[in-house]
């Protein structure tokens, strides 16, 4: 299905490439391409969710939205911004800090790994809704080995205080048990470290490594992103462990 033309200029604003008088003055000079021609007309109009819009070379995020895999490095806010801390979208090249864009959920500061950052508020809502039970999976490294006790405790469901944990699943990941492998429907605060908590266990490193069943990607560093594919963005939705 075809999407919604738009005047170019105002794709180049929406992309936070400047105001509307600076991307004119770039579609005028000849630095913007559609679909590898070169356009000098500032209203001139394009589809956003078709077409490639490139500036001095660089091609556009496609499509309307932005969806994003971050490799969230530890000591980093899960906010859009903090006037105190260094946040997730601080961290994105430029071409990517557009208005709006904003972490879909949230990791613990000092917890590592895979977010996914975005401006489609709809979307961000379903990957959020306690209803999508969108599955979160963690590797937990712990101060003690983990056991079946623990694993019986995680599969029942836990009263934290504030509230009762649904069930989930935990079992080791290494041959020492001091690594634990969690997957959770919800993501409460701190809720993994509470669970080994309650357990008599202390979280030494936690990393979220899966959602849904996407893999965080190896390729990308602490502080690296990349885009989605429309495939992850709906695998992001699926089960491993109902």
């Amino acid at each position: 299905m075809e999407g919604k033309k738009e005047r170019l200029d105002r794709i180049l604003v929406l992309n936070h490439i400047g105001s509307r008088k600076e991307a004119g003055k770039l579609i005028r000079s000849g630095q913007v391409t559609v679909n590898g021609q070169m356009v000098r007309r500032p209203e001139e109009k394009a589809d956003p969710d078709r077409d490639r819009i490139c500036v001095k070379g660089e091609a556009l995020p496609g499509g309307r939205y932005l969806y994003l895999m971050m490799n969230k490095p530890a000591g980093v806010l899960s906010a859009a911004r903090d006037p105190r801390a260094q946040t997730v979208v601080d961290l994105l090249p430029g071409r990517w800090q557009r208005p709006g864009i904003f972490p879909a959920g949230r990791l613990d500061k000092d917890t590592t790994g895979f977010l996914v950052l975005t401006d489609d508020g709809e979307f961000a809502h379903r990957m959020l809704s306690p209803k999508s039970h969108v599955d979160k999976v963690y590797l937990a490294q712990l101060d003690r080995p983990v056991d079946g006790e623990d694993q019986r405790q995680f599969a029942q469901g836990m009263d934290l205080g504030d509230f009762v944990s649904l069930p989930a699943k935990m079992e080791p990941a290494a041959p020492d048990g001091c690594t634990a492998r969690v997957t959770l429907h919800e993501g409460k605060f701190h809720q993994v470290k509470r669970m080994f908590e309650k357990c008599g266990k202390q979280v030494v490193a936690l990393k979220r490594i899966q959602i849904g069943i996407v893999n965080l990607d190896e390729n990308l560093a602490a502080g690296e992103a990349r885009e989605l594919t429309k495939e992850e963005r709906d695998q992001l939705f699926l089960h491993d462990f109902c």
